[in-house]
């Protein structure tokens, strides 16, 4: 009997948006410019790989005959995205897979399921389970201050250092670095573990959170399960899988670069300090972006200050809680903002030892998120 299954448009549009994002035009391998569809006892499993990400996805469906077909990934999504929002029946005849849905017919050319590479296979006996809404919040945190260099490779993913009750992420480019602590519970005692995740993959993991449906998140109990191999990492979540290899290579001994001991800090409101320091970047140096930070402790003043000869010149005064000594700092204002639009609560603290060490900032609430960026030495 051929393959045959039906499914609701509903599903198969979020199945196809879910797994598909990760197929890229390959001229040299054509099978990955397709999307697997593989109906195995009882379930229908659509996949799709790069050959660096792949994704799985279950969606739910009527099967009476199973079977394996990849079929073009662009054609399939935007025939199915235009069909109405009802049963959608599937029959596969020799090299094509006959469509119904309503007053839509179509035959679609597959190719063999055998042609399609196979995912890589992780174990998931040890792992770690993180709430799903923590995850993709922390990612956010820590992912865009990664380095887009291909020079340094492993700047260009997030460290994920892991202990049995926390996962500690960590995103640099050597300019600014963004760190942030999550709980999460360990089923072993993982020691002293860390794999670098490409930012990429890290991407693709927010977006496909990001379109989970409530039932889905219900099912996993809003949880994120990940498991390690030697070279790969697997997030599972409700009923889909996304597994990648990781980058090879030895993250840098960022901690040395976090300051023990400061000379000086204050504590102010994040929403005046961002206004102030957008008002001075209109007359930062086109480039350079920068803007000097200069505290005065005995005023209980910080000075947010910037000149051009072309623009002109800005000067800010913001009043705050001050500890330590007079200070003063040149900084890229987008570095800055980056890390203040990261920081969550309204009082955010500013810690600096002196202009030519790295300014610490963080949020006056918690201490799960650091943010530390460079100096622009004069």
């Amino acid at each position: 009997m051929p393959m045959k299954f039906i499914g609701l448009q509903d599903n198969l549009k979020n199945a196809l948006a879910i797994v598909s994002h990760v197929v890229s035009k390959n001229i040299n391998l054509p099978i990955l410019n397709n999307v697997l569809f593989k109906i195995d006892k009882g379930q229908i499993e659509l996949s799709a790989t790069n050959l660096e990400i792949g994704i799985t996805h279950q969606m739910r469906g009527k099967v009476d005959a199973e079977g394996a077909f990849a079929v073009d990934s662009r054609v399939i999504t935007d025939y199915i995205n235009l069909l109405p929002s009802e049963k959608v029946e599937f029959e596969q005849k020799d090299n094509e897979i006959k469509i119904k849905c309503e007053n839509y017919k179509t035959k679609i050319k597959i190719q063999p399921a055998q042609d399609f590479p196979l995912l890589p296979v992780v174990n998931k006996e040890k792992g770690f389970s993180v709430g799903m809404e923590d995850l993709k919040r922390a990612l956010g945190q820590v992912v865009f201050a990664v380095s887009n260099s291909e020079t340094r490779v492993e700047l260009s993913g997030v460290l994920f250092w892991f202990s049995r009750d926390k996962i500690t992420l960590v995103g640099t480019d050597s300019y600014r670095l963004a760190e942030k602590e999550i709980k999460a519970k360990a089923n072993y005692d993982p020691g002293d573990l860390k794999v670098i995740v490409p930012s990429r993959t890290l991407l693709e993991l927010v977006r496909v959170l990001s379109s989970i449906k409530p039932e889905d998140q219900l099912e996993s109990g809003a949880e994120i399960k990940i498991s390690l191999s030697e070279n790969q990492i697997l997030f599972s979540f409700g009923s889909t899988e996304l597994v990648s290899r990781l980058i090879s290579g030895n993250y840098p001994d960022y901690k040395q670069i976090i300051p023990g001991k400061f000379q000086s800090s204050v504590l102010l409101s994040r929403d005046e300090f961002v206004r102030a320091v957008k008002a001075s970047a209109i007359f930062a140096k086109a480039g350079v972006n920068d803007i000097n930070l200069t505290m005065k402790a005995k005023e209980k003043k910080l000075l947010i200050s910037s000149a051009s000869a072309q623009v002109g010149e800005s000067s800010i005064e913001l009043e705050g809680e001050f500890s330590g000594e007079d200070n003063d700092i040149i900084i890229n204002y987008r570095y800055l903002l980056d890390g203040l639009s990261n920081v969550e609560g309204p009082r955010i603290k500013l810690e600096l030892i002196n202009g030519q060490t790295p300014c610490l900032i963080k949020s006056e609430a918690n201490n799960q998120y650091i943010y530390i960026v460079m100096p622009i030495r004069q």
